[in-house]
């Protein structure tokens, strides 16, 4: 993902990836957001669902854990989100995102489909024909 991104979802979710220049002793966050542009969005939307759950649940007193990232990648074809802290809620909220990006084009954010033969990637029609 392009520096740009990895800068605006680290800003806008400082808890979420509090470690995403710690060590990579303590995280594999050290290693940036290792998915292309087109999950850009999901991750967005699904960080700003984290937030706003984890806020509204612990208004009064912490009750759930903050979420932490400890890595962000692609992995056969799809998104892989791995954290600690949550609760049920935010552990559906993964699930929907990971499935999510399973059918959107990694590469521009279109819709998309796995696509395989060897590495298996998620991509639009478009992507599928240049990665060929």
């Amino acid at each position: 993902m392009r520096q740009e991104y990895d800068r605006l979802l680290c800003e806008r979710y400082p808890e979420i990836f509090k470690n995403r220049y710690a060590d990579m002793q303590v995280t594999a966050m050290c290693w940036g957001f290792d998915c292309g542009d087109g999950w850009f969005q999901i991750l967005n939307s699904l960080c700003g669902q984290i937030q706003n759950h984890l806020d509204w649940v612990n208004r009064d007193e912490q009750k759930v854990a903050q979420v932490v990232a400890d890595q962000v990648k692609e992995k056969f074809g799809g998104l892989r989100f791995y954290y600690t802290g949550g609760d049920d809620v935010i552990s559906g909220m993964v699930r929907m995102a990971e499935s999510w990006a399973a059918n959107t084009c990694e590469v521009c954010g279109n819709t998309g489909t796995m696509r395989g033969g060897g590495w298996i990637s998620t991509r639009c029609d478009e992507h599928a024909e240049e990665r060929a």
